[in-house]
């Protein structure tokens, strides 16, 4: 038996923690022997249904109850899970019908397994020829034991955010998750016996599966887990489930805490909520703005959040999830450096006067971990040298399931090239800068789309979240960009004139050049990924 397995199956039994699901309407508590019994029957199911050794099952289910045993139980079964993305009521079903029939055909599933409330999808599916399972048909067989696993069988078939017309799935063993569980344990200061965790983070995205679904199941620890949706109809149920439980671990994105903020100065009374408990709230999937953390501390303060229980990370579907975290208890730290040398030199050289640039310290690389910053010709940079990241260690991949068969992700050494431009510190401390394919260089400049979206938000009128720079003729020697925007305000053309000359504005005064164009776009328009990330590329029609 993998140490994953063996270990998760232990902890189920012997562990008095479990899952509360159900939250707002009907809560309920499971322990995690209640869940191992479902799972139970649900491999019984699997068995039935021929899923055996080294399948890979496709899971197309909202609820985290029916969710938890059902990935344990094709664990039981030596199988392979992969969380199919999730439609949304914006989502175009044709073409998410094309894509998710591409990504199933891709990973050869064995089985579909569909629940509510995505059954309307089964027939679909069938008229495919697909072979197609609901979890109440799993949940009725007869319970069987988990057959033998080895360190090296896969675990998960996790999609990637991009995953679109042409899919890819990142490749995690049995290994992989364990030598990442266990890292990040150490790198939370994680206490079994006190820390409750609680999440709305979605089941098909890296973070919300491994980091706040698989992980605590492994390790037998007290979670409250909710769906997307809830979050999105309300976003304090977040601040009542942390006060309700005692909440002391959770985790989101930048936007969301920002959406957080909000929510908290708009709708709720300082004292309505006790954030008091809160010592360990993660932000990570997408870069960390230090000022929308200043924002989320000054807000949350009334209702007793405390300023060092925020903490940037940094991680990857292809690190198993983490790769950095800032130090428990240490709230944010901010490395404020030359922006023009930045720019210019690519070199991080610390300053506190005039132009500046604020970046977020990510924290020291996890146990099992190293990291490196490395030149366009290859060679390794020094400390606060800006260069492409790469990654090495027990949790990385070894690479992609695609359409056109196994692509690896590590060179001949074993280092992943992670796509982001970063540095280290002195101290060894993770900063990045953005995303190589999205930086646009402009006279020999780097200029990054996060400065740009952050001064195109500051414009009153613009969504929270909802700016994008968009980088034209990427490679060419005028290359430029344009900036996207979303507003209540689209079908004003008063406010749009408005909201484009202050976006300009506010554009140039942060990076000195100006955007060949400004879109204002009506609310949804913004392309972004099923985890909320944006869409630069997907974005270049909008502005063209």
């Amino acid at each position: 038996m993998s140490r994953f397995t063996e270990a998760m199956f232990a902890n189920a039994l012997s562990s008095p923690r479990g899952m509360v699901t159900g939250e707002p309407d009907a809560p309920v508590r499971h322990t995690w022997a209640e869940v191992h019994e479902r799972a139970r029957k649900i491999a019984g199911g699997l068995a039935k249904a021929g899923v055996g050794h080294g399948d890979a099952v496709a899971v197309l289910a909202g609820a985290p109850v029916e969710i938890a045993p059902t990935a344990q139980g094709i664990w039981m079964r030596g199988a392979s899970l992969t969380m199919l993305h999730q439609p949304t009521p914006r989502t175009n079903l044709e073409r998410w019908a094309e894509e998710t029939t591409a990504v199933i055909g891709m990973i050869r599933a064995a089985a579909v397994v569909v629940s509510d409330p995505f059954m309307p999808a089964a027939p679909l599916l069938e008229q495919l020829g697909l072979n197609v399972v609901t979890i109440e048909d799993l949940l009725a067989a007869d319970p069987i034991d988990p057959i033998d696993t080895d360190e090296g069988d896969l675990a998960l078939l996790q999609l990637t955010s991009g995953s679109t017309g042409s899919p890819k799935a990142v490749q995690i063993t049995h290994r992989n998750v364990v030598s990442n569980a266990e890292a990040m344990f150490i790198g939370a200061d994680f206490d079994q016996e006190t820390d409750v965790i609680v999440s709305w983070l979605p089941c098909f995205h890296d973070m919300g599966l491994t980091g706040y679904l698989t992980v605590p199941m492994y390790f037998g620890a007290e979670l409250v887990k909710v769906t997307p949706m809830d979050f999105l109809r309300d976003t304090l149920l977040w601040a009542r489930l942390i006060d309700k439980y005692k909440g002391t671990m959770t985790a989101a994105p930048n936007f969301a805490y920002t959406l957080f903020a909000k929510r908290l100065r708009r709708q709720a009374t300082p004292g309505q909520f006790d954030l008091s408990s809160l010592r360990w709230a993660l932000s990570g999937s997408e870069q960390v703005e230090p000022a929308d953390v200043e924002d989320l501390i000054e807000a949350g303060a009334p209702f007793g959040l405390r300023h060092e229980a925020i903490v940037p990370a940094y991680g990857m579907a292809e690190t198993t999830v983490g790769v950095a975290f800032s130090e428990s208890g240490g709230g944010m730290v901010i490395d404020e450096v030359d922006a023009d040398l930045l720019s210019a030199l690519r070199r991080a050289i610390p300053a506190t006067r005039g132009n500046t640039r604020r970046l977020v310290s990510l924290g020291k690389v996890l146990k099992g971990l190293e990291i490196r910053a490395v030149a366009d010709d290859g060679r390794i940079l020094p400390q606060r040298a800006v260069g492409v990241l790469q990654v090495r260690g027990e949790p990385v991949t070894s690479g992609y399931m695609t359409i056109a068969g196994f692509v690896a992700a590590q060179d001949e050494q074993g280092w992943y090239d992670t796509g982001d431009l970063g540095y280290l510190t002195e101290t060894d401390q993770v900063v990045v800068c953005g995303r190589v394919k999205d930086v646009i260089i402009m006279a020999g400049r780097n200029v990054y789309p996060t400065d740009i979206e952050r001064a195109a938000a500051r414009v009153d009128g613009v969504r929270a979240g909802c700016a994008v720079a968009v980088r034209l003729d990427a490679g060419q020697s005028r290359e430029s960009f344009a900036v996207a925007v979303e507003s209540k305000e689209y079908e004003n053309p008063d406010e749009v004139r408005r909201i484009e000359k202050q976006v300009a504005h506010e554009v140039v005064a942060e990076v000195d050049v100006r955007p060949r164009n400004v879109v204002v776009l009506e609310p949804g328009m913004i392309p972004k990924t099923p985890s909320g990330k944006l869409r630069r590329a997907h974005a270049v029609p909008l502005v063209s």
